[in-house]
């Protein structure tokens, strides 16, 4: 649904056309229904605005409305159109949890007003909403995890939120650089696992010779070399997590004793018939399609079943161009705290330098390109075009890639006012109510860009 300030439910036609012109002479954005279900169909928990409701309606009254909005939100503010002199109607509402209510026929200017209020609550809501997401995230011991505001890395997120509570084991696929390492690390952090190891190996950098022992450890004298006894990494992540990188790179020999792993959860050490059962949540990592090479032959297919129960695919960096500028600036910040140096914010030419690379590398490679930066200037970023630069959008379309540039310029310029729309409508040369459709439109809060509540 297009957002919208005002959802204005009432049963009769007349009354809504007038309110609604009325609402868009004050440059409010609203949508009539003529009844509660209608409203109901489309509103929610994301809804930026007001319901604005009439109590006397056949089927669904207002009170019967407030309560269902509340279910879907409590915090979403319902306001009450009452006749004249129904005192007991009004108390009725506010108990139940009604912003407040107005008498008809009401003053225009004080309805107005009114409203306003209840748009600007329900957008401070939302606000500290995100805000205490984020602080959960970012309070936690470890790694943190910059998804960004993309739809796609939204999806993600939203999958590993869902998942932190949980021991199951996931398979997550991705281009290399694109943050399979730090995912996983997320992952275990945000899980109830995470007071115990995070135990990481990489199956392409291991000898093949040696993997094994790495993986189940071995006894004293199992094979020539082996003078003491070794635990192994799976040991090693009792009751935490293991991280298996590059998987498909794991021998095919191995890959059977892995399969019985995940099946009974017990390991036995090179050398030991002895079974040593391990609490142990596996996440593996691959960047190519394991589905295609088990049919190869090259991977075996009950191991690629028993790990696909839960696949997450991270999308690569450049189906998520509207995350760059975000995540750039992210970067250099800590760039700039690890070298002691200054993080200037990009220009509009500069982020439209980044918005044009095809990012083969992905976040690493963005990563690095934000340290260069850091270090060398602008001039880290003049080789970000490459060949490529006819290749703006990968897989996106044209209103998409519009989009991303518009968004990438906002954050620019807000960053760099710290925050002042003030300041930001002469820095992009935008009429306040433009910069704020703007920003509304991309979701973007200026809260986020100040620094010590810069001015407004």
């Amino acid at each position: 649904m297009t957002a919208i300030d005002v959802m204005f439910i009432d049963d009769e036609s007349a009354l809504r056309q007038v309110m609604l012109q009325t609402l868009a002479l004050e440059e409010l954005t609203a949508r009539g229904y003529p009844d509660g279900a209608s409203a109901l169909a489309e509103l929610k928990p994301d809804f930026e605005g007001v319901v604005l409701c009439d109590y006397h309606m056949p089927g669904l009254d207002g009170l019967g409305v407030l309560t269902r909005v509340r279910a879907i939100d409590e915090t979403i503010p319902v306001i009450m159109l009452t006749g004249q002199g129904d005192i007991s109607t009004a108390v009725t509402a506010m108990q139940q949890g009604a912003y407040d209510f107005i008498e008809k026929p009401f003053n225009h200017d004080e309805l107005i007003e009114l409203l306003k209020r209840a748009i600007e609550k329900r957008q401070l809501a939302l606000e500290n909403r995100m805000l205490k997401a984020q602080l959960r995230q970012f309070v936690r011991p470890g790694p943190r995890l910059l998804g960004g505001e993309s739809a796609s890395m939204k999806r993600v997120m939203s999958m590993l939120d869902s998942l932190a509570e949980t021991s199951a084991d996931i398979l997550l696929h991705g281009e290399t650089g694109a943050g399979k390492d730090a995912i996983a690390r997320y992952i275990h952090e945000t899980s109830p696992r995470s007071q115990h190891n995070f135990v990481a190996i990489n199956c392409g950098a291991v000898p093949e010779n040696l993997i094994e022992s790495e993986l189940f450890g071995h006894e004293s004298g199992a094979f020539t070399g082996a003078d003491k006894k070794r635990i192994g990494k799976f040991e090693h992540a009792h009751k935490g997590t293991i991280f298996l990188d590059e998987l498909e790179s794991m021998p095919l020999p191995l890959q059977v004793k892995l399969l019985r792993v995940l099946e009974e959860r017990k390991v036995e050490r090179l050398g030991s018939n002895t079974s040593i059962e391990v609490d142990v949540r596996i996440i593996a990592a691959t960047k190519t399609d394991l589905k295609t090479l088990s049919e190869r032959g090259d991977f075996r297919e009950d191991l690629y079943y028993r790990l696909n129960v839960i696949q997450i695919d991270i999308p690569p960096l450049r189906e998520r161009k509207e995350d760059i500028p975000m995540l750039f600036h992210h970067f250099a910040l800590i760039a700039a705290a690890r070298y002691d140096r200054e993080s200037i914010p990009l220009n509009t030419q500069q982020v439209g330098q980044l918005l044009r690379h095809s990012w083969p590398g992905n976040v690493r490679e963005l990563r690095n390109r934000a340290e260069r930066y850091v270090l060398m200037g602008p001039s880290a970023l003049e080789d970000a075009q490459g060949n490529d630069s006819t290749d703006v959008s990968g897989r996106q379309t044209l209103v998409e890639v519009v989009d991303a540039f518009e968004r990438s310029v906002l954050e620019s310029a807000l960053q760099a006012c710290q925050g002042s729309i003030k300041d930001t409508m002469v820095h992009l040369g935008l009429a306040r109510k433009t910069l704020y459709d703007k920003m509304k439109k991309h979701g973007l809060d200026k809260a986020r860009f100040k620094d010590d509540g810069g001015a407004e």
